[in-house]
C-alpha cells in the first residue's frame, strides 16, 4: 500500500492525502506537480523514473475497511531538496527519453 507521503521532497509543500498536486515515481518518491514540471523535467532525481499523479485513498469506509481511517497517510517528511545543477547533469542524456523507455 502507498505511504502517501505528506510533502514534496524538494520544496516541502504540503501534500495531504487528497492532494491532486502529488506526483510519485514507482519507488514512491513524492514531489509536487510544480517541481516535477519545472525543476525535475519528469525525471526522478533518485531513480530516473517518470512521475504519475498519486492516487487518492478514500476517506470513507466504502468497502472492506480500505480507507484512510484504517490505513492513514504517512506523517514522516522526507525533505531532500534537489541540487538543480546536479540534476541537470544527471538528466542531460535521458530527459528526452520517455519514462517508459528509460
Amino acid at each position: 500500500m502507498l505511504e502517501l507521503r505528506p510533502a514534496c521532497e524538494h520544496c516541502n509543500k504540503p501534500l495531504p492525502p487528497d492532494s491532486l498536486e502529488a506526483r510519485i515515481c514507482s519507488y514512491e518518491c513524492t514531489f509536487c506537480a510544480a517541481c516535477v514540471d519545472t525543476i525535475l523535467g519528469n525525471v526522478c532525481p533518485n531513480c530516473a523514473g517518470g512521475f504519475v499523479p498519486r492516487p487518492i485513498r478514500p476517506s470513507k469506509n466504502w468497502k472492506s475497511d480500505n480507507y484512510l481511517g484504517k490505513d492513514p497517510a504517512s506523517t514522516q517528511i522526507k525533505h531532500r531538496p534537489v541540487d538543480q545543477e546536479d540534476h541537470a547533469r544527471f538528466t542531460a542524456e535521458i530527459r528526452l527519453i520517455p519514462p517508459e523507455k528509460r
